[in-house]
């Protein structure tokens, strides 16, 4: 083999790397401006749950599809809390999976952005590890909205997982009991340009949080802070 078609092969190899990761890169800036887009509702995720969350995924434009059997298709990126007990600041994201079904008729072609709050380590480390059903292998439910905790509390104590969805510009908990989610361990290859699997990246922290997360790391920090968690609960006037 010439030395030129290895140069070529080299080269060709280079370009579609680096485009696979910019469009990691993209998807995880999504990510960022879905979650600062989503907190900036004035009825949107309580921000002391949010501050009690272990870790926060954000998958944006997730895809339902067919008529007679709908499924849904997504990708995202979840970032969890660092230091002993996941209490820290919010640290370097791996890239997840959505997948789901459901039976029944669904206009097809509507994307939603969904948030979910992971709100125990046992959530976050089953999904790091392996493919986990929703209401299945781990407890889930439609989250609450709003600033005003009642009602709150019950749900979050019985639920390992809390979802939101956006679509259309509504915000509202939203249930994906039966969805499946999963760590990307391909896209977190093109992403961070070595091979890395979720729990290195989220436990270990082997490697620093990209430019791409940006957003969404300091949204987190900034929300979830203790003065913006105490701001945000309302004292009941007597």
């Amino acid at each position: 083999m010439s030395k030129m078609i290895l140069t070529l092969m080299f080269v060709m190899g280079f370009v579609l790397s680096a485009s696979a990761q910019k469009k990691e890169q993209d998807r995880l800036e999504n990510a960022g401006v879905v979650m600062k887009e989503i907190l900036d509702i004035p009825e949107s995720i309580p921000e002391s749950l949010l501050a009690d969350a272990t870790c926060v995924i954000v998958i944006p434009s997730v895809l339902k599809f067919a008529f007679f059997i709908g499924g849904s298709y997504g990708r995202g990126a979840m970032t969890c809390r660092g230091g002993e007990n996941f209490k820290g600041q919010w640290g370097a994201p791996s890239m997840i999976a959505l997948e789901g079904a459901s039976v029944g008729f669904q206009a097809g072609g509507q994307a939603t952005d969904f948030v979910l709050l992971l709100m125990n380590s046992r959530a976050a480390s089953a999904i790091l590890a392996s493919k986990v059903k929703l209401g299945v292998d781990a407890a889930a439910a439609a989250g609450p909205v709003g600033r005003h905790m009642e009602g709150s509390i019950d749900v979050s104590m019985r639920a390992e997982i809390l979802s939101y969805s956006r679509s259309r510009g509504l915000f509202a908990g939203a249930s994906l009991g039966g969805s499946t989610l999963r760590a990307d361990n391909k896209a977190n290859r093109k992403l961070y340009g070595k091979q890395l699997d979720a729990k290195g990246i989220v436990l270990k922290s082997e490697v620093t949080s990209p430019p791409a997360a940006e957003k969404l790391q300091a949204t987190l920090n900034k929300k979830t802070s203790k003065k913006a968690v105490a701001s945000s609960i309302e004292v009941p006037s007597h």
